[in-house]
């Protein structure tokens, strides 16, 4: 009788070597990312996290300091409190406004009426390039002081407004601003619509329940777990706006303006106080962080979950 030929495949500390060869496969295939987000993404945050305990200007070596950047931001840095400010009521107007608009608007697409895949794009392009440089300049001519609005007024025989140069309404326009590019929530509201099950509104009507109870009574706490992922990546992308007012009113006038992210880059690259500008930085992942934790505590009394659970 022949020996059975053994299957046995020799394996390295234990592991079949089929099972390494895939795994290096796997890694070979995902490399470039994963050398992009280790060089890109970790690399600089911890140097950054490094240098936010330095005095460090780009020009010497930087110099240990301990917390005594993280003391000046906090105790004693008054732009820093109205960047903060002017950062958070942006944040909680800007960002309700923008989800309740692109609400609104997938409730009257999800119709199915004819066109409403045309007017979907039209609406998801300012999305696209609304936080472009052009844009920002586009808007910056059309509330300007000689700008198109003001000249519209001037045709009917008002006076203009100082939009962008009075505090009272430069912030209001920018929040007007990013409260138009409600595309990128509009779609996943859409997608959102398109999951709830028909067969819930059929009974509903068959019960005699009018539109508003269906909204309120189905679609509103079906559709929760999309409010809630559109609210938190709304309000992370809220809080690093920076295009819109460093083009348009350079944190101005009377840094009512001065977003978060405008006094950190005009500390880091125009002061070159590098080590500040990191402390500022993770100051802001906190805030970030605490918000987005609030959030999620707080999901569980009103996100329902397919199924009944929260």
């Amino acid at each position: 009788m022949r020996p059975t030929q053994s299957t046995v495949q020799p394996s390295f500390k234990g592991k079949p070597m089929k099972s390494l060869q895939n795994d290096f496969v796997a890694y070979l295939i995902i490399s470039p990312w994963l050398i992009g987000f280790l060089g890109l993404v970790i690399g600089p945050m911890l140097a950054s996290l490094y240098f936010s305990f330095t005095n460090y200007d780009m020009l010497s070596p930087a110099v240990w300091t301990g917390l005594d950047n993280y003391k000046n931001v906090l105790f004693n840095d008054p732009r820093f409190v109205q960047s903060l400010k002017v950062t958070l009521i942006f944040v909680f107007v800007s960002t309700p406004l923008k989800l309740i608009f692109a609400l609104l608007l997938a409730l009257l697409f999800n119709t199915g009426r004819k066109g409403t895949g045309l007017f979907t794009t039209i609406y998801y392009i300012p999305s696209i390039i609304g936080g472009s440089v052009a844009i920002a300049v586009v808007w910056r001519q059309l509330f300007g002081r000689e700008g198109a609005i003001n000249t519209l007024f001037a045709s009917v025989g008002l006076d203009g407004i100082n939009w962008l140069g009075d505090p009272s309404y430069a912030l209001s326009i920018l929040i007007v601003l990013v409260v138009w590019q409600f595309g990128s929530p509009l779609i996943i509201f859409l997608a959102g619509l398109r999951q709830i099950p028909q067969e819930l509104y059929e009974a509903a009507s068959v019960d005699g329940a009018s539109t508003l109870t269906r909204f309120f009574r189905i679609t509103l706490p079906m559709l929760t777990p999309v409010i809630f992922f559109n609210l938190i990546m709304q309000t992370i992308g809220a809080f690093m706006t920076f295009t819109q007012a460093f083009l348009i009113t350079n944190g101005g006038p009377m840094d009512a303006t001065n977003f978060y992210a405008v006094y950190l880059y005009e500390t880091a690259f125009e002061h070159l106080r590098m080590g500040y500008a990191s402390a500022m930085a993770w100051i802001l992942l906190v805030i970030i962080g605490v918000i987005t934790l609030i959030l999620f505590a707080t999901s569980k009394y009103w996100v329902h979950y397919e199924g009944g659970s929260k």
